[in-house]
């Protein structure tokens, strides 16, 4: 007898978030990070400071990323510890340079800034499920690709805004296929606060 009626429900969803800080960017911060020191990474570039949010001519875009945060850690993570940022950098992409598939060491959410304008065509953020070599790879068909079963998504950025994700998921940015440099800002941040509980002897103040 064949199966008539089944159900397929998500156990687990990997949350991100996008925002407009658009109203915290002003035209002389976006000069002055493109400005900031920079240094070859691999193939693209980076900035010399690797805590740019900390500088005071960027302090408007640093709280609009604590309140980014914020909104996160509760609304999607609903814990009561707050993320802060840990390290924070600028980067550039000449013509013809992405990055490869990477994820972010010690750190819970990582995000990307796109604080200024995005050159045409926009090189895309591709997230990965995998985080990982597979061992045993079953590519589902493309026409029947889904929620459930996609090994990648594709994400277009857009100009000033912000976009958060877990630190460990695996993300490559395409190679920059315009005359025009690709700038963005990257950082991680932690918790700050009690975690664990007494009780259970897991107790950890950071």
């Amino acid at each position: 007898m064949a199966i008539e009626n089944f159900d397929v429900q998500p156990l687990f969803a990997t949350p991100h978030m996008r925002a407009d800080i658009g109203h915290a960017i002003s035209d002389e911060q976006v000069q002055f990070i493109k400005d900031l020191p920079m240094v070859k990474n691999v193939d693209n570039y980076i900035s010399e400071d690797l805590y740019i949010f900390k500088l005071p001519e960027l302090k408007s875009i640093s709280v609009a990323i604590q309140e980014a945060l914020d909104i996160y850690s509760q609304a999607v993570l609903g814990i009561e510890q707050r993320l802060v940022v840990t390290q924070s950098w600028s980067l550039m992409n000449p013509k013809g340079i992405g990055m490869p598939a990477h994820a972010h060491s010690n750190s819970i959410v990582s995000g990307s800034l796109y604080y200024t304008d995005l050159p045409d065509p926009v090189a895309r953020v591709v997230f990965n499920r995998n985080i990982m070599y597979q061992r045993i790879q079953l590519n589902p068909l493309k026409e029947r690709q889904n929620l459930y079963n996609t090994p990648a998504n594709v994400m277009v950025p857009k100009s000033k805004e912000v976009i958060l994700f877990p630190s460990d998921l695996n993300h490559l940015i395409e190679a920059n296929e315009s005359d025009e440099p690709r700038y963005a800002i990257a950082f991680n941040s932690f918790v700050k606060g009690k975690i664990g509980d007494y009780r259970d002897a897991c107790e950890l103040y950071l």
